[in-house]
Formats: structure tokens, sequence, C-alpha cells
């Protein structure tokens, strides 16, 4: 499974952003250009998974990351992650995350940090980010009415 940098068409993987809108939010073709350009890391495998994580510096109004900024001095932000569903069960979640931890260490990252969506529900993320080391560290209620929990992985 060959992790690749976003240097191809964005339309296949935003699509895939957005056939999960629910979960991450729905992205038009500049706000998923502007995600991309201000990412830390953005890695995808294909057309089935891709990952966009930020850093403390990143131009980025996301209520969630700005909940982590206002806590950290430095950290990474993974904002949206999402697999296929035909690709699911393969790997490419995990195999994305490992990319992005050894980048974050390789820049002298100490926390990834991340949201998991608690009303609704997400149990298979929560079960994810449990098995790759995630840890609670917060909660909020967000303007849309959402509840996120808050989670961060030292490295």
């Amino acid at each position: 499974m060959k992790v690749l940098d976003f240097n191809t068409s964005l339309e296949p993987l935003r699509a895939l952003n957005n056939e999960y809108a629910q979960e991450l939010s729905f992205a038009d073709a500049p706000r998923f250009a502007h995600l991309v350009a201000q990412a830390f890391f953005a890695r995808h495998i294909g057309t089935s998974a891709f990952i966009i994580a930020f850093d403390e510096t990143a131009d980025y109004d996301s209520p969630n990351y700005l909940w982590f900024r206002a806590r950290f001095a430095r950290f990474v932000y993974v904002d949206r992650v999402v697999t296929a569903a035909a690709a699911r069960g393969q790997g490419c979640a995990a195999t994305l995350y490992n990319a992005l931890f050894e980048a974050a260490r390789a820049a002298g990252h100490e926390r990834i940090t991340c949201e998991v969506n608690a009303d609704p529900p997400n149990p298979a993320s929560d079960a994810f980010h449990a098995k790759m080391g995630f840890a609670p560290i917060g909660s909020a209620t967000l303007p849309n009415g959402k509840t996120v929990g808050y989670f961060a992985k030292s490295l």
C-alpha cells in the first residue's frame, strides 16, 4: 500500500471527502484546495483513503482546530481521515496515521491531536483511535449541535 503526496487531481479525493460530509464536513473545490495547501501533512492511498493534518501554524478556522491551538503551543491536528467503504478493513487508515506519526516525529512534534464525534456517536472511530494510542483530553458542543471528544497521542 503506497502513501502518496497530494500531487494529483484533488477532485476524486474531494468527492471521497464529501461522501462522508456528515462526519467530516462538506468541502467545495476552493475549500478543499485550501485545506491541502495549509496542511502539515496531506497524503492519500490512491482514491481509497486520505488524511489531512495541520500543525499549529495553519491558517484554519475549524472550532476543533482552534480548541487545540488555544491549549497547546505545538501540536499536529488530524482534521480528516477517510477510507472508502470498499477499502475498509485493509489497513489504510493505520498506514496513513503511521506515516503521519513518522513525519511529525521527524519535524520535532511530540503530540498528535484529533476529535471524534460523540453525538452523533462514531464508535468505529473511537475504537480505531484507542487502538492507535489516543487518549481523551476534553470535549465540546459545537455551534452546529454536534458534541465531540478531543483526543491526543504522545509521540
